[in-house]
């Protein structure tokens, strides 16, 4: 069996309406620090997210250094991260990471 190839991660960062401006604390920090992309800020549950959410795209060789970011400076945020593989369900099921308690997905998108 073959190996699937990453093309780049996402981290989708949750948050309560209350937490909106930490969470764009949070991502802007991110960014100045890290050549990544920062999505649009949702403030209602958007695809297979159970709660507002933006969703920051990091290229695969710097995953490491940003999880790294993310793990230390997440505060009460929640973050998703999953590989980028083109497999949408197995990359929201099967190739995730946690920072946070986790969260139930909706992933009746991907049937």
């Amino acid at each position: 069996m073959s190996e699937p190839s990453i093309r780049d991660f996402h981290a989708h960062i949750y948050y309560d309406p209350d937490q909106v401006d930490v969470a764009k604390q949070l991502a802007a920090a991110a960014q100045a620090s890290f050549p990544i992309a920062v999505g649009h800020f949702h403030l209602r549950p958007v695809g297979p997210h159970p709660r507002g959410s933006v969703q920051l795209t990091v290229p695969r060789d710097l995953f490491g250094d940003v999880a790294q970011f993310l793990a230390l400076n997440r505060g009460d945020l929640t973050i998703f991260a999953h590989a980028e593989t083109g497999d949408d369900l197995a990359d929201h099921t099967r190739h995730v990471i946690w920072f946070g308690p986790t969260e139930k997905l909706d992933l009746s998108i991907f049937n």
